[in-house]
């Protein structure tokens, strides 16, 4: 098709908003399409922080997989990974140990063509086109075998991606699949965009046409999805506040996402 760029999959619809290109246009990336433009920029007329809190939701999930590190965690199951950008899992954590193995799970094709060709010569990583609703698949798919041993302890990352699980599709089900694989010492690490602030509300409508609306929960719905899990300290609080580096963010609610880390009994 002329003027598509050589990396865009045949498959794809790139008319329709993927979450997965949303994600990586807010964060600066350049494997999103006119679509996913149109929807990130129309929900910034309502919130103009969206951007500031995507990069706000990628910063804890690097702090988060560190913390996950320094509890001996050396092995992460990455659910709903997007499109590769600076920063990946594999590379917080290889950087603290190389031994580090991590395996990536979207089911968009752009970000499982530009992440198979980024992770082709790493062999402690794999990259699976999958659906998160689908962990039976997931946790028994060769690649995640090959890489994770569930008799170990293990980070499951769930950074944003349960305001995609609508609740028909069940979320407290979904993640009572993953945990009933996860060894004690095992670490869930989430973050959910919230209900509770009028702006996302208002913001939210804007991706009702994308591959996957957004549901918004609660505080206190968010707290009720994770009640199989000892939260650690400082448990449920918005992303800029999950072991913050450097001085209190004065506008904490701008990060629209609460965030927390979760470990298995």
């Amino acid at each position: 098709m002329a003027g598509v760029p050589d990396w865009v999959p045949s498959q794809i619809d790139w008319n329709q908003p993927s979450v997965a290109r949303i994600y990586d246009y807010a964060l600066g990336g350049a494997h999103n399409f006119e679509a996913d433009r149109r929807a990130q920029d129309a929900a910034l007329e309502v919130f103009p922080y969206l951007s500031d809190a995507a990069r706000a939701n990628r910063a804890f999930l690097h702090r988060a997989v560190r913390f996950c590190l320094d509890q001996g965690v050396r092995q992460f199951l990455d659910l709903g990974s997007g499109v590769p950008t600076v920063g990946n899992v594999h590379e917080v954590a290889q950087d603290i140990d190389p031994e580090a193995r991590v395996v990536y799970v979207d089911h968009d094709p752009v970000a499982v063509t530009h992440a198979r060709s980024m992770l082709a010569d790493d062999p402690r990583t794999a990259f699976l086109h999958e659906d998160i609703r689908a962990p039976h698949r997931i946790l028994e798919h060769p690649g995640t075998t090959r890489l994770l041993d569930f008799e170990q302890p293990t980070a499951v990352l769930m950074v944003g991606m349960l305001h995609y699980v609508n609740d028909a599709s069940d979320p407290q089900r979904l993640l009572s699949d993953y945990r009933a694989r996860m060894a004690p010492g095992s670490y869930l690490v989430t973050s959910h965009l919230t209900s509770d602030l009028p702006e996302m509300r208002a913001a939210a409508p804007f991706f009702d046409d994308s591959r996957n609306p957004m549901t918004l929960r609660s505080r206190d719905e968010i707290e009720a999805l994770l009640e199989d899990f000892d939260l650690v300290e400082p448990g449920v609080v918005f992303t800029v506040e999950w072991n913050a580096e450097g001085p209190p963010d004065e506008h904490p609610e701008r990060s629209a996402c609460y965030a927390a880390v979760g470990r298995c009994r």
